[in-house]
């Protein structure tokens, strides 16, 4: 059975074909087109399906079924795009234009693009397929998404699972939503580049700071190299970092208390150096901890074809 998965990205859709055992054999990507109505843009889809398909010898009564992960906001049990901020999709009925390009009839499913890599990584990658899982991206932004009993949480109309805008700190930092406060505006990682930036400023001799000097730019990989070097300056800033993500994680387990926690995303690139004390902290801060059972956190698997995978098992019974 073939299954196909659509990303739809700002710069690219990305689509992959998928068997119901997790391989994905076969990938492709189009440009996305933002400024064309939402017509063209399906129309771009379904060709990219097609020639998905093509390229596998396939034909459209072969396959299991099609989903598509879409940044915005999305009802997936209407098959309807509410909004989408770089797409012109609004109020788009997604899956009905869709299905009615195909002269066989297959499932159709759409979820928000952030979920689709959640369940992608629960079911295919750092989850190992157990039954409740959260999946929290250190990127631009702090995304989650929430694999509860085996199922994709998705929220009323698909409009929950927004983890980055719990508050940590009660009139704190002003955050991109308009609120103060946010995990998203102390975990996210142009928010570890200002604290990485603010100790350079204090600390222009530091390790820390020769390091950046030396790489021209601050990046979030930046502290992990000098904390690597034995910078001081370097491990303060890393341990408030891991303090600032911890919390939000604290407050997602004592709610969930899920089996694992997957962190992907840029910063979670820094592999051990951020999973190890993060694991410590939560393992520390969580709610009756010494008597519960413990919540694992480990690294994404799938880079950037978890959106792929957990569109195309939308339509899975997994």
């Amino acid at each position: 059975m073939y299954y196909i998965g659509i990303d739809i990205g700002g710069m690219s859709i990305k689509g992959g074909l998928v068997t119901e055992n997790g391989e994905l054999v076969l990938k492709q990507s189009i440009v996305t087109r933002p400024t064309a109505n939402e017509d063209v843009i399906i129309d771009d889809i379904h060709k990219l399906i097609c020639s998905l398909l093509e390229n596998k010898g396939l034909h459209e009564y072969q396959l299991s079924g099609v989903g598509i992960g879409v940044p915005g906001t999305v009802d997936g049990e209407k098959g309807r795009v509410r909004f989408t901020p770089n797409i012109n999709f609004k109020n788009t009925p997604l899956v009905e234009k869709l299905s009615a390009r195909f002269q066989y009839k297959f499932p159709i499913r759409i979820s928000n693009d952030a979920n689709c890599a959640a369940l992608g990584e629960a079911v295919w990658g750092g989850g190992g397929g157990v039954s409740d899982s959260i999946t929290v991206t250190l990127g631009t932004g702090v995304g989650t998404g929430f694999y509860i009993s085996g199922k994709l949480f998705e929220g009323v109309g698909g409009a929950g699972t927004e983890g980055g805008h719990i508050v940590i700190k009660t009139g704190g930092e002003k955050c991109g939503c308009g609120r103060r406060g946010c995990w998203e505006a102390y975990a996210a990682a142009p928010a570890l580049i200002r604290q990485v930036e603010a100790a350079i400023a204090k600390n222009p001799d530091s390790v820390l700071a020769e390091i950046a000097k030396e790489e021209g730019d601050v990046t979030g990989k930046t502290v992990f190299e000098a904390v690597e070097k034995g910078c001081p300056v370097a491990a303060k800033v890393l341990k408030k970092y891991v303090s600032y993500v911890g919390d939000g994680l604290v407050n997602l387990v004592n709610i969930f208390r899920p089996k694992v926690i997957i962190m992907g995303g840029g910063v979670s690139m820094a592999g051990d150096a951020l999973i190890k004390p993060l694991q410590r902290y939560v393992s520390l801060h969580s709610f009756a901890s010494k008597y519960s059972p413990k919540t694992k956190i480990v690294q994404a698997k799938l880079g950037n074809d978890a959106g792929i995978m957990g569109a195309a098992t939308l339509t899975m019974n997994k």
